[in-house]
């Protein structure tokens, strides 16, 4: 069960089920309110009509995944199959409509079992994402042109994928479970609009996000079976277990922690098991193409490379890569073990991903998705939200622009190499700009959105308001209380052992 806030921890405990109003803690959430008639007064009604905010925030999600399907309009209508570069210049590009007869889903191949004509030959997805592309499959009608096929394969994915968009703004608006509104960083997020039909990382981003809510409720076994179906979808949300060890390690929480890693080895089995034993050359693609994949698009890999008159071998920038990566899971580890107050699950579950997304040879624009509902939680600043986001729809449109450079002839039209690194630069400092923000509150918690209004962990679970039994460094030295005022009420952190909500 997760801790209560004692009246002794802090002073701001008298107000904890009070919902938090972004409009009063955020200038640019006041702002933007003026749309719809200004600020949440004092005396509104929460939650007494049906329009709740987990249902405002829901249809919100919706209507902007609706708006991300008009943008696609262009491609829908003639760009994915007429032309080389048209697909690039209308910005509309997706992976679903050209492998649905690229990986044999036209044909009826079944994904890993069988061979599929060409250089590709299995199925280069996790085994639950190819089972939602197969699903996906058997939904579309078989009749009419192939053109006809794919674009109903990519409307029913497109439907399907909209339910995992409304998931994950669903599940983020209930993980903190006193700031509802936060859910709408990812509802209203442009990049999510923009991105989520070019391909299936949705699936495992709503996986990942319904783990995170159910480890905030206590639920270690359902958030680590829920963990592992997300592993099973697409890779990097295992990446989750390691920042959630060491939390776990200084709050003494090893009971809970091996029922979730538990949970998410047994969830990753049952999916993958089958397919390993009865089809694992089709299985094993997965993992070999990601290792013999060239440097690509995005990182700051192809920047080196592209203005290189010698290259790095794939090889050595996948050891360089793989050092670099666990460099900042030491780093994390030791800001875990060393800050002033044990850091919110969600801070390091957005630095370690952020990493990932950082220090990987390839960077696709979709990859975005991964990061969006933990920024919610971990950074919910509308500012430094939109910043960032304003980055990555610069990014979106430059890798496009880039593509229609590169397939438009002596045309040339689009963005050069030169203008892409900068696209890519750009990328990589908003990036880095939002860890720094995260960074910052977990070293000093009075800039916290979150614990700045009383909470301690409330995605935390087990870990929110849990005593320390392990920590290194200064913060394991008794110290006196720090107090900070926000707006007439005091916070406290920084109380050896002290419980609950303090912070």
């Amino acid at each position: 069960m997760c801790g209560m806030p004692s009246a002794e921890s802090t002073q701001a405990s008298v107000h904890e089920r009070e919902p938090v109003r972004p409009t009063k803690e955020d200038e640019v959430a006041a702002a933007g309110s003026e749309l719809i008639g200004g600020p949440l007064g004092r005396r509104a009604l929460l939650g007494s009509s049906w329009w709740t905010p987990v249902r405002v925030i829901a249809l919100v999600a919706i209507g902007m995944f609706a708006l991300g399907l008009v943008q696609k309009a262009p491609c829908y209508n003639g760009a994915w199959f007429f032309g080389a570069s048209s697909q690039y210049t209308h910005a509309c590009y997706s992976d679903i409509p050209h492998l649905y007869q690229g990986r044999g889903f036209a044909d009826g191949l079944v994904p890993y079992f069988d061979r599929l004509p060409g250089d590709m030959q299995y199925l280069e997805y996790p085994v639950l994402t190819g089972v939602f592309m197969e699903v996906a499959s058997w939904l579309t009608p078989g009749s009419g042109t192939i053109q006809d096929q794919e674009q109903w394969y990519w409307m029913v994915n497109a439907g399907m994928l909209m339910v995992c968009a409304s998931v994950i703004a669903v599940c983020v608006s209930r993980t903190h479970a006193r700031r509802p509104w936060d859910g709408l960083l990812v509802a209203l997020a442009p990049a999510v609009a923009l991105t989520a039909t070019i391909n299936w990382d949705l699936l495992a981003v709503a996986l990942t996000a319904a783990a995170m809510l159910m480890w905030s409720r206590g639920r270690s076994l359902a958030f680590g079976v829920l963990l592992g179906l997300a592993t099973a979808a697409k890779l990097y949300p295992f990446l989750l277990l390691g920042p959630l060890m060491v939390l776990c390690w200084r709050a003494g929480r090893w009971r809970e922690f091996g029922t979730a890693l538990g949970g998410a080895i047994v969830a990753w089995v049952v999916v993958n098991g089958p397919v390993m034993l009865f089809a694992f050359e089709g299985w094993s693609k997965f993992y070999t193409f990601s290792q013999e994949r060239g440097v690509d698009f995005g990182s700051f890999w192809l920047i080196m490379a592209q203005n290189s008159d010698d290259p790095l071998s794939t090889d050595t920038v996948n050891t360089l890569a793989t050092l670099l990566m666990l460099v900042c899971c030491a780093a994390v580890a030791a800001l875990a073990l060393t800050a002033p107050r044990r850091p919110r699950f969600a801070q390091l579950a957005f630095l370690i991903v952020a990493a990932f997304i950082l220090t990987n040879k390839v960077y696709s624009p979709q990859y975005v998705l991964w990061l969006v509902p933990l920024a919610a939680l971990a950074r919910p600043k509308w500012r430094d939200f939109l910043i960032w986001q304003a980055c990555e729809v610069m990014y979106f449109l430059g890798i496009w622009l880039y593509l229609a450079y590169t397939t438009s002839g002596d045309a040339h039209k689009g963005l050069p190499t030169d203008g892409y690194h900068w696209a890519i630069g750009l990328h990589l400092l908003g990036t880095l700009y939002l860890c720094v923000m995260v960074v910052r509150d977990i070293f000093m918690p009075d800039r916290d959105p979150v614990r700045r209004s009383g909470d301690d962990d409330p995605s935390g679970g087990v870990l929110d308001g849990a005593d320390d039994v392990f920590v290194l460094g200064p913060a394991a030295r008794p110290r006196q209380p720090v107090t900070a005022q926000f707006d007439g009420t005091s916070v406290e952190w920084g109380r050896p052992g002290a419980t609950g909500g303090s912070l």
